[in-house]
């Protein structure tokens, strides 16, 4: 990084972050072209740039267009701005000292991303949140769990299982609030006295979706984070949630999956964080399950995923990713009171 891009992060003015959410509602967060921009020239002046048409690559630069038709970014930035202020949902940017710096990493994985065809595959531009606790506490020894929405009593038991048993360890939970494996995390984590869960959404926090989740939602902002790169008024769509995942692979230590269809989401989550060189760890499921072939065949197509039974062995995978963080982030050491 450059040192006039670090003296311009270290400064980011209420004109930078309000750019940086325009940025969001112009295009998807997360896309390579614009994120360089952001960069070399910082969010203002990017922002300019794109508005005024000033941009090679064609095919953004007709996607912004059909966008500023509709919508006035700068406009529904600030509002978006204003209802986060009335709401207690903060907005969080590269230059804050609760920003976690492994998002960053993001940026290092562009070979990779292009092998698995990923157009938004860099870290993000901002992030809002809901919730008391720093950003960077909750990313600090933290470990994902995620895996169907339609999972059976047997993914229920082993994510909330697996994730309470990390959460009495002092681990960090994260996943995507999503009804089945994500939402039996989040309550298994909560059951841990003292313990606090992450759900990285998909969506404005001002609607958090699924709906049905609304009471879960409601005791994850209590007693931890709720996340997400979209302004309020963003609806779930469906991009959106491949988009989340590369966050939650990025702000933790390793990915659990636990029942994944053979063409589930769940597989692209577990490319990202085998992309980010993060521990891939997947829960053997009874063969007679469609809800484990996704799992048992990202286990045959990539040799860097491990086989996970227990907490212990959660941990054992883990560890050595760990002491590399602490050593690249001494600020993200230490564990969670």
């Amino acid at each position: 990084m450059t040192q006039h891009v670090m003296q311009m992060n270290q400064a980011d003015s209420e004109a930078d972050r309000l750019a940086r959410v325009a940025l969001t509602r112009l295009a998807d967060p997360g896309t390579n072209i614009i994120w360089s921009m952001v960069q070399q020239t910082g969010p203002t002046a990017t922002l300019d740039r794109l508005l005024a048409g000033d941009i090679d690559d064609a095919d953004l630069r007709a996607a912004i267009t059909a966008r500023t038709r509709v919508v006035d970014v700068r406009r529904a930035a600030e509002i978006a701005m204003r209802r986060a202020d009335r709401s207690g949902i903060r907005l969080v940017t590269p230059s804050d000292s609760e920003w976690p710096a492994p998002l960053d990493d993001l940026a290092t994985v562009t070979a990779d991303a292009a092998r698995h065809r990923y157009s938004n595959a860099m870290p993000p531009l901002c992030l809002w949140v809901r919730g008391d606790w720093p950003l960077s506490d909750a990313s600090a020894h933290s470990v994902a769990i995620v895996g169907a929405r339609a999972t059976t009593e047997y993914g229920l038991h082993i994510s909330g299982r697996f994730a309470s048993g990390l959460a009495e360890r002092g681990w960090t939970v994260a996943s995507g609030g999503a009804f089945g494996v994500d939402a039996a995390a989040h309550r298994g984590a909560l059951t841990a006295p003292g313990r606090r869960t992450v759900a990285v959404l998909a969506c404005g926090l001002h609607r958090p979706y699924p709906a049905g989740n609304a009471a879960l939602f409601d005791l994850i902002a209590d007693r931890g984070l709720l996340v997400s790169e979209w302004p309020a008024g963003a609806e779930p769509l469906r991009h959106r949630f491949l988009l989340r995942n590369r966050i939650v692979a990025a702000m933790t230590a390793g990915t659990v999956v636990l029942e994944a269809a053979p063409r589930s989401g769940t597989r692209q989550m577990l490319n990202r964080a085998l992309d980010l060189n993060r521990p891939a760890m997947i829960v053997p499921g009874p063969v007679t399950s469609v809800l484990s072939q996704g799992c048992h065949e990202l286990l045959r197509r990539h040799p860097a995923t491990q086989v996970v039974t227990s907490v212990d062995d959660v941990l054992e995978e883990i560890g050595q990713h760990v002491i590399w963080l602490a050593r690249e982030y001494p600020a993200a050491d230490g564990r969670q009171t």
